[in-house]
């Protein structure tokens, strides 16, 4: 059996509450977990201690038999010092997108265009005052 730690919503419209479980992968989201091992409320501020409380005594102990956690998860895993999550690096996330370039250099092309005559009228009014 696949067992993953994760986060199954909770709460009304537009006001999720979490909570941290182990879960058979194969389980819907929301559906039947094998434990509860904490909760998680986002509504609260980064600093609050309610944020995130998890028993990380029984994760160690899931960790132990096979369990993955997801992402966020292991972000709080980490919070708590449980595991040490390697940071992720994705270098090309501030490059714009394809279309973004094309339209970018049609800017600069359009623009250089717009100088060229400019700069090319100003030495002849200057010429023709002197």
């Amino acid at each position: 059996m696949a067992l993953s730690i994760r986060l199954a919503r909770g709460g009304a419209k537009k006001r999720p509450v979490y909570r941290i479980v182990v879960a058979d992968s194969r389980s819907p989201r929301d559906g039947r977990f094998i434990e509860k091992l904490g909760t998680y409320n986002p509504l609260l501020p980064k600093d609050s201690d309610q944020r995130v409380m998890l028993d990380a005594e029984r994760a160690k102990h899931w960790l132990g038999q096979g369990a993955q956690p997801t992402d966020r998860v292991a972000r709080f895993l980490d919070a708590a010092g449980v595991v040490t999550r390697a940071p992720k690096n994705n270098p090309k996330k501030g490059e714009p997108g394809e279309k973004a370039r094309e339209r970018a250099e049609a800017r600069a092309a359009k623009a250089a265009a717009a100088e060229e005559p400019a700069a090319d009228a100003t030495p002849a009014a200057e010429g023709a005052d002197a």
